[in-house]
Parts: C-alpha cells; sequence; structure tokens
C-alpha cells in the first residue's frame, strides 16, 4: 500500500529513540500482546506491542530497539502504551523488531 509524501518537516516531528526493552510480559487475557518496559536512559516507559505470535516475552527483555516517543498514547486490554516499537513484516507475514547494527545509547535519537 503507498503511503502520501510527508515533507522533512513533518518527519522531523517524529521522536525516534533507541530503548532497552528490561521487562516483558504477556498480557493477560490476550493472545497477541506484550507488555514491555522500556529504558530510554532518561526515563522509563510502558508499550504494549501485537508480538506475541513471533517472540516470546523472554526472547525480547535486554534488547535495544527502535520507538516512536511521541506518537498519542492508546490504551489497549486496559493497559496504556506510551510509546511504539517499531518493527518490519514481509510478503510472507515474518514480523522482526527493528534493532540497530551496533550497540548504542539507550535514548539516542534517530535522525
Amino acid at each position: 500500500m503507498e503511503k502520501p509524501e510527508i515533507s522533512f518537516v513533518e518527519f522531523q516531528k517524529l521522536d525516534l529513540r533507541i530503548g532497552r526493552i528490561t521487562e516483558a510480559n504477556q498480557v493477560p487475557n490476550s493472545k497477541k500482546l506484550i507488555k514491555l518496559i522500556v529504558d530510554f536512559g532518561t526515563e522509563k516507559r510502558q508499550a504494549v506491542a501485537g508480538l506475541l505470535q513471533y517472540y516470546k516475552p523472554e526472547e525480547l527483555v535486554g534488547k535495544k530497539c527502535v520507538f516512536v516517543l511521541n506518537l498519542q498514547k492508546r490504551t489497549l486490554a486496559g493497559i496504556e502504551s506510551q510509546c511504539m516499537v517499531l518493527a518490519a513484516e514481509d510478503s510472507a507475514g515474518n514480523v522482526v523488531v527493528l534493532q540497530p547494527e551496533k550497540d548504542i545509547a539507550e535514548g539516542s535519537s534517530i535522525s
């Protein structure tokens, strides 16, 4: 699906940062959702992600991933999601979280 072109100014509005997942737990009574606690260096936030069919919660702990921090907060299964992990999906339906190629500090900004 082709998406509309955005300006560089619009892109700059996104707060994309590296976060380290410190906790990951299946959301009770959910077949898809995992609650993540993410360390961004100066703060911790929680995210709710539909990754359970692709990852066991314990596989995510310790991973550094790319997150959007200034997306409007949402409540999923009664839990507030305060950021969103970015993931890629291929045509076969495989999903992987986006990670930096090399180690970099939590909170590092993506531009």
